[in-house]
Order: structure tokens, then sequence, then C-alpha cells
């Protein structure tokens, strides 16, 4: 870990949260923030928001190349950026505008960019699971060194997309890194009410899967542990589980103030925000407050974007959606 590599880390998280605060802002109606004002929220559909989170995607996205694949969840925005996909044109589909990754009509849920590697993500728990290992599936039988990257929450663990994409992945020694993000809170349930025995790395690690346990507020503990395991599972060891412990800061969506939660416990957790601890370590506040302005002025030309940015075609509706024959839907 040098300083380019640390300054990197930084710049991707402090771009996640630059774009998930404008985000936020912009669904409940403005955005003084990043110099600009909106009259009405502007952000179309739920905003499931990752701030806490956003070392584990600047962390393992810093080893993944452009023909490396990653499938997100419904929490997705750090992913998606972090693996390099475009802020302005992930604004505009949050706003529901034609020049969104999917025409403005998948929103903040179903945001992919394959000419990054970035197969989607996904508003159902646990299913980008099975999807990761059917693209780990056609890696191994293309050859080559390239690896997809599966991100799923503490929930997905409970359902059975996770039991079946672990098998399957081990029994076929495929090049998947599973990462849990495990923020604690399962929508609006604390995980460990509902999760029995010792979580997820315990899960995979009794299905042969080998993996590391780590702190997710740690940038640079991220990095470390997702290098080791992706350098073996480069190297044809099959697959592997990172369990990055982190925290939701935010509610289950932007509208949720988050009232089930002791409120002591949360400001203890909010005090280990992965920015700052970066920063500690880092302790270079001229290039890092550079970085943070840096950040905005993205953000505010996204946000501006995708202000301006067309509305989609009426007929637009009537593609992309499946044609049962009968044709009666188009009239």
């Amino acid at each position: 870990m040098n300083d380019e590599r640390a300054l990197a880390l930084y710049r991707t998280m402090a771009r996640i949260r630059a774009f998930e605060d404008a985000a936020e802002q912009a669904s409940k109606g403005g955005v003084a923030a990043f110099g600009a004002s909106l009259s009405q929220a502007e952000v179309r559909g739920p905003l499931h928001l990752s701030t806490g989170q956003e070392a584990v995607p600047a962390g393992v996205c810093a080893h993944l190349g452009i023909t490396d694949l990653l499938t997100s969840t419904h929490r997705g925005h750090g992913h998606t950026i972090a693996k390099g996909a475009a802020p302005d044109r992930m604004m505009c589909e949050l706003f529901g505008r034609a020049s969104g990754y999917n025409g403005g009509k998948g929103g903040s849920m179903h945001i992919a960019d394959f000419s990054v590697g970035m197969l989607g993500a996904n508003g159902v728990v646990a299913a980008g699971i099975p999807i990761a290992v059917g693209a780990a599936h056609a890696l191994r039988a293309r050859g080559g060194s390239n690896v997809v990257a599966c991100f799923f929450g503490d929930g997905a663990i409970n359902r059975g997309p996770f039991l079946e994409g672990l098998n399957w992945a081990a029994v076929h020694a495929l090049p998947i890194l599973f990462v849990c993000e495990d923020n604690r809170w399962a929508a609006t349930t604390a995980s460990e009410s509902n999760t029995a025995g010792a979580g997820a790395l315990a899960r995979a690690q009794a299905i042969g899967v080998p993996g590391a346990q780590v702190d997710g507020n740690d940038v640079f503990a991220v990095w470390d542990a997702a290098g080791n395991l992706l350098a073996e599972i480069r190297q044809g060891g099959g697959p592997r589980l990172l369990h990055a412990i982190t925290y939701r800061v935010k509610g289950h969506v932007s509208v949720d103030a988050a009232a089930y939660r002791d409120a002591a416990q949360h400001e203890r957790e909010i005090e280990r925000d992965p920015l700052v601890l970066a920063a500690q370590r880092i302790a270079k506040p001229d290039q890092l407050e550079a970085i943070g302005r840096e950040a905005r002025g993205e953000v505010a030309a996204a946000l501006a974007a995708a202000h301006a940015a067309p509305w989609p075609e009426p007929r637009a509706a009537y593609t992309d959606v499946q044609d049962t024959g009968a044709g009666r839907w188009r009239g």
C-alpha cells in the first residue's frame, strides 16, 4: 500500500459518497449543497443507499479489470461506480431519463453497464448470486484469468440461492469471489435476530469455499484481503468468500428514518466512518480535500446532466418487454 494507491481508494469512496448524498437530496427535492436547486423530488422509485459501506466496493473493485465481471444488489450504487460506470448516466437513470443506463426504465435498483463488466443491480435479495455463478461458469469455459465478483448482503445468506450458488461454484471450481456486505440489517430487522450460526463465512467453509472475514469499514484491510483471495482465484483455486463486516448508516430506503435502531449504538457505529478512518491513515488533508471537491464537482455535473436530459419517448414503453404473441398490449 503506497500513497498513490491509498489516495485512489479514498477517491473511489469519496465519489460514491458524493453520488449517494446528492441522490438522497434529489429524492427529497433539493441539492443545494451541490450547487443546484430542484423544485421537486426527481429521483424516480425507491432509493437504497450504501452510505457507510463505501470501503467494500472500493477495496474489492480496485483489483478488478474492465473484463472482469460484477453482480450487485438493490443497494448497488457503490459497486457500479467502483467498477467504472459513469455517474452522469447513473444519475440520469435515477431521474428516469432516456439517457440513463436503462433508458430511464430501471431506476436505482436495476442499473447495468456491460461495457465495464457490471452485469446489473438486482431488486431481489440474493438474485444476483445465480447470475454471477452462471457468468463465472461461462468464464471458466472460455479460459483465461477473468473473475466474477458477486456482492450480496447478510440477508441473502438466508435465502436458497446462496446455498445453491456456492455449491455449484465449489463443485465446478469457478472463478468467483463472493462478497458478503454484512451491514447487520436485513431491511428493518437486525440480522443477528434471524440468522443462526456463525454467519456467512462459516457457511461457505462448510460447503468447501474458503475465505476471510474483514473489517468492512477499513478500506485498506478490504483491499488486502480481497487482493489475496482474488489472486488465489485467478490461479485456479476456485471460489472464495469475503465476509466484510460494515454498517448501514442510512435507513432501508432514503425516506426511512430508521427509528427502529438503538440511537446510542448508531452513534458509536458512525464514528467508524470509512472515509474518516482512511483519512486518518493517509494524513494528507490538502490532497483529501481536493479529492472531495473533485467528487462533488463531478456529481454536480451529473445532476445538471440528469435534470436537462430528455424523458423517454412514449413508444419506448413497448421495448425491452416480452411479447407473448397476442399483440393486444401494443394498442
